[in-house]
């Protein structure tokens, strides 16, 4: 038997088993549903061990736990592969919004809806149809590769204890590759791999002037005005042309290849229905570069809040003793967070006047940007692998958030692979979350496919 048919046999077990785990309520950021996590934890470890996983553990953190599963290979040189994801999930507000309860999943033809159903159950769940299937159609007892998983509970919080896990276990989670899924591709009919996901660092600044808001008839212009300071030093982050203005932005960026960038401009792009989407008339941003280049591979300023002085009805004529801004900034690779953090406070430094003090707090350390080495085997394997089972040649995408895969190339020096089957309509982190079953489908035959791969070469 081989492996689309098996898994194609196995659909309805599948679907019914990801339909029990949806049913478990395990939004990580709500204190009224952490029992609900240590829940999920439980049913993914039970299915990893039916599945066939000899090892099964459930590993604490300082928060909510992981599940970590092992299937060594025959063959003790074959390569090690890790795959990530998550087990928690988004808060469902609004509920009024959702269509069907979202923790009773339900299959409207090929859709399944449900919290979690993309983001990310359904994607980790695909694993464990994959390996069977793969199992099936070499009739082998052991994959051939040393599969191992991790599925951290904290994704949906920010994964504040990822990092720390990863360090405590570091021997255990040895690998060749890292396989992450918990992107999404092109579109259903132009599947794609991710190959990276921009980093991120945010901070809040403060001006402060006098110690009390003064009366702008007596004192206007003659002392410094905190919210014309803050204007001028957030209109500043950006020159004519759209770049930002920090020192030393750009100074690590690691600039896209031609073979990425000729395989973006190949994606149906409609930059009008893109506007549509998000509800704006035009687009804006660094010159030089397509509206996909900015979102995916070009690091980023952007002023997200800014307030001060009077914001009530009715008139207050005043100089303000303080304006505040919040700015966040998308990192590409090559861009350390913290040497960006220090250029913010150099610019921030350099823009404000006399007679007024500012403060810059970050909120974090921040995150790196992550990329997938284009030319490496496992990319190439990973291609090859879902170009099979789409029947159709596989394009490159990367994702415009961030999240904690640095941290996994990072501390456990192995490259990144994306392989992922969810879609931007399938309204994860929204109401009426669905996944499309045929594609998880997919999502399966690929990595039955991608261990083959791997197994013939070792990793790289």
């Amino acid at each position: 038997m081989d492996a689309r048919t098996y898994i194609a046999e196995h659909r309805d077990e599948f679907v019914a088993a990801l339909k029990e785990w949806l049913s478990i309520p395990s939004v990580s950021t709500s204190p009224d549903h952490h029992a609900d996590v240590r829940d999920s934890a439980r049913w993914l470890a039970d299915h990893l061990a039916r599945t066939g996983f000899p090892t099964v553990e459930t590993w604490e953190t300082g928060g909510l736990p992981a599940v970590f599963a092992e299937w060594p290979a025959a063959d003790p040189q074959a390569p090690t592969v890790l795959v990530y994801g998550h087990h928690d999930v988004q808060p469902v507000d609004p509920l009024d919004a959702w269509h069907t309860d979202p923790f009773v999943p339900v299959e409207d033809g090929d859709r399944l809806i449900g919290r979690g159903a993309s983001d990310d159950k359904g994607q980790v769940l695909f694993h464990t149809l994959g390996v069977r299937a793969g199992l099936a159609a070499s009739g082998a007892d052991a994959p051939p590769v040393t599969l191992k998983l991790l599925v951290e509970g904290e994704e949906e919080s920010g994964s504040p204890h990822f990092a720390d896990l990863l360090r405590k276990n570091r021997a255990r989670l040895d690998c060749d590759v890292v396989v992450i899924s918990d992107t999404t591709m092109w579109a259903a009919d132009t599947p794609s791999m991710c190959v990276g996901m921009r980093g991120m660092t945010d901070c809040d600044i403060s001006l402060y002037g006098p110690e009390v808001d003064l009366h702008s008839g007596s004192f206007g212009g003659a002392v410094p005005n905190p919210l014309h300071a803050m204007a001028d030093l957030i209109s500043g982050l950006h020159d004519a042309d759209g770049r930002v203005t920090v020192p030393g932005f750009y100074d690590d960026v690691v600039e896209i290849g031609e073979e990425e960038r000729g395989l973006i401009a190949r994606l149906p792009f409609d930059e009008a229905e893109w506007l549509r989407t998000a509800a704006s008339t035009a687009t804006a941003g660094e010159a030089g570069y397509s509206t996909l280049e900015r979102i995916w591979v070009r690091p980023t300023a952007e002023v997200n809040g800014m307030w001060g002085g009077h914001t009530g009805a009715g008139r207050k004529t005043i100089v303000p003793r303080s304006a505040h801004a919040k700015v966040s900034f998308r990192l590409v690779p090559g861009q350390e967070p913290l040497r960006v953090q220090d250029g913010v406070r150099a610019y921030v430094a350099a823009h404000t006047p006399p007679g007024l003090r500012a403060e810059v707090e970050f909120s974090g350390p921040g995150v790196r940007a992550c990329a997938s080495d284009l030319r490496s085997d496992a990319v190439r394997a990973a291609r090859s692998a879902m170009s099979a089972a789409f029947g159709t040649e596989v394009l490159y995408t990367r994702e415009g958030g961030s999240g904690p895969e640095a941290d996994l190339a990072e501390i456990l020096g192995a490259p990144l692979v994306f392989v992922a089957v969810g879609l931007d309509d399938d309204r994860i982190h929204a109401p009426n979350e669905k996944v499309e079953i045929p594609l998880l489908l997919k999502g399966a035959e690929s990595v039955a496919y991608l261990w083959d791969e791997l197994g013939k070469n070792t990793a790289g």
